[in-house]
């Protein structure tokens, strides 16, 4: 089924969708990202092994990505403001959100590997966090893939 729109009109709704989806996604990093930003000035965080400071460092930094990611369509649109490249921007901001995703799936399985890790230990929160990592992944990618691709194969026949 097809829409009746130019392809400004349709470089606008997409983009309009594209900044709601970013909206969800951008609260729940700005959370885990002051969550992240505070652990390290807990007393607590003094005992930490090296295992759990890498696990931790790492995580921040891929907050730090995931953020960037995210934010980028708005500095985008920013710059692109009244330029004529409303499709290209749409494409552009497509391939952050996707990556933004992507990192996002990272930082939330660090932070979850380096809390479970705290509280119940370090083999069963590999297994836990590679579990939860694997079901975001199979929730955020495969299951849309396997309907794209479902899609696709419907309306050629």
């Amino acid at each position: 089924m097809t829409r009746n729109e130019s392809t400004l009109q349709r470089a606008d709704r997409n983009f309009g969708e594209l900044l709601q989806e970013l909206r969800v996604a951008q609260t729940g990093v700005q959370i885990l990202f002051a969550f992240l930003l505070s652990l390290s000035f807990m007393e607590r965080f003094e005992h930490v092994t090296p295992f759990q400071r890498d696990v931790y460092v790492i995580t921040l930094v891929s907050c730090a990505v995931t953020t960037a990611l995210l934010i980028a369509p708005v500095a985008a649109h920013r710059l692109q403001f009244q330029v004529g490249l409303k499709v290209q921007l749409v494409r552009m901001v497509h391939w952050c959100v996707l990556a933004g995703l992507g990192a996002l799936l990272f930082t939330v399985a660090g932070a979850l590997l380096l809390v479970l890790d705290v509280v119940i230990g370090a083999p069963i929160a590999e297994t836990i966090a590679a579990f939860v990592a694997c079901f975001f992944l199979f929730m955020w990618f495969a299951l849309p893939a396997m309907l794209r691709f479902a899609g696709r194969r419907n309306s050629d026949r």
